[in-house]
């Protein structure tokens, strides 16, 4: 017990004893001091050279990805825009302040911003490309072909393209745009391309082709309903041979709700309300 008492003592004296009676505590000390000092020196020199006018922020350089064209984005607007709300210099610019800033342009779904050496920026633009026109004709989108709605002119986007008309309950972008992708590969043998895709509110579905003829497909949420839907297009593929042979460019309608066939509409005025039922091995009209 003394020893340890007698250990504490030794230990509280050196604690308290002044710095200058340890030459090799006044060394240690002087060493820290001195590297505090010269990192401080530093910090002020580099914060002295970051405020020179040579790095003040003065070129943007805006082009589009590799392999990409822009059409519907104003580059000079948009250099000037941009320009206007950097806030810093080369070293302090913050750059994703900069890619939101191009981000919230209508036409622009990516930006990827970089320093150019020494009062410069590069940005690279990925422009948004619309697949069809979402909502109704009162509340007019475009989407492109991720299924993400943008706010882009309508008009701006009537270049030639043939834009696809979306319609479905809110947040459902995503998914009709997967329903675009299935039915146009579906009706591909049929040299067709889907013109427009709709869901209900209750997640029915139905298409309208380049060739006038509306197809109707009914729900298929779950996994099973989607295998069943898919081989009621097969089966549809399998028999229009006969449905053209007997009712040629007659059929304005196609309704795929059946469990065993297809039902046709014509489109004849003498046949107005004529269906047809087609099964696996035999035709009934």
């Amino acid at each position: 017990m003394s020893t340890i008492i007698s250990r504490s003592f030794d230990l509280l004296a050196i604690v308290a004893a002044p710095l200058w009676n340890s030459p090799e505590r006044m060394t240690q000390l002087s060493r820290w001091l001195m590297r505090a000092f010269i990192f401080m020196v530093l910090i002020a020199v580099l914060f002295w050279l970051g405020q020179r006018p040579v790095f003040a922020l003065k070129q943007m350089q805006i082009e589009p990805l590799p392999g990409q064209t822009v059409k519907h984005v104003n580059l000079p607007l948009v250099k000037s825009q941009v320009l206007d709300k950097v806030q810093g210099n080369f070293f302090t610019v913050r750059l994703e302040d900069i890619k939101h800033a191009f981000e919230a342009m209508p036409w622009v779904r990516h930006a990827s911003v970089r320093r150019v050496w020494p009062n410069g920026l590069a940005v690279s633009i990925e422009e948004q490309k619309p697949l069809g026109i979402w909502g109704s004709r009162d509340d007019q989108k475009l989407i492109n072909g991720y299924g993400e709605v943008f706010s882009g002119n309508v008009a701006d986007a009537d270049d030639g393209l043939s834009l696809v008309e979306f319609t479905g309950p809110e947040d459902s972008n995503k998914e009709v745009v997967q329903l675009y992708r299935k039915a146009s590969r579906w009706f591909s043998p049929w040299n067709v391309e889907v013109a427009s895709v709709n869901l209900s509110d209750r997640y029915s579905w139905n298409i309208k082709l380049s060739n006038g003829m509306r197809i109707e497909f009914g729900r298929d949420e779950e996994a099973q309903g989607k295998a069943l839907t898919e081989e009621r297009v097969a089966r549809l593929i399998q028999y229009w041979p006969q449905v053209q042979e007997r009712w040629t460019n007659r059929v304005d309608a196609i309704d795929l709700r059946y469990g065993n066939g297809f039902a046709v509409h014509l489109a004849s005025t003498s046949h107005k309300a004529a269906e047809l039922e087609i099964k696996k091995g035999s035709t009934k009209r």
